[in-house]
């Protein structure tokens, strides 16, 4: 089955958690988690997003930095955020840091909507 493996610029834990919710807060513009700050708000995932996860075509699953740089380490390479989709040769880039950082959330939506697209008529 495809997946799509989204990673976080954030680490797992409820201190972190706590510590990236002030943050957001605070200082929005320089929270160093572009798919954290356009995701979620303030304490929990944006209905619109969770609605238009559940409606892919795709398995979606969710790391922290900390869980994923443990998993994935041939994926260290890769600045985070970022995104992932599974290939017959393993993991591969979905969406880079540079473009998350430059999405809001319809247009995250959009472009993954748009790339799986893509994908499945070139299968």
């Amino acid at each position: 089955m495809a997946e799509l493996l989204f990673v976080y610029n954030a680490d797992s834990g409820l201190a972190n958690g706590l510590l990236d919710m002030f943050h957001k807060i605070v200082s929005p513009k320089t929270y160093p988690c572009s798919l954290c700050g356009i995701t979620y708000g303030n304490a929990s995932m944006r209905p619109e997003w969770k609605q238009f996860l559940h409606s892919l075509p795709v398995k979606t699953r969710f790391l922290h930095r900390d869980e994923f740089l443990v998993e994935f380490p041939e994926l260290r390479e890769y600045p985070l955020p970022a995104a992932f989709r599974i290939a017959s040769n393993g993991w591969q880039l979905f969406l880079s840091k540079p473009e998350l950082d430059g999405l809001d959330l319809p247009g995250l939506m959009q472009t993954i909507t748009a790339r799986l697209a893509l994908r499945s008529e070139r299968h």
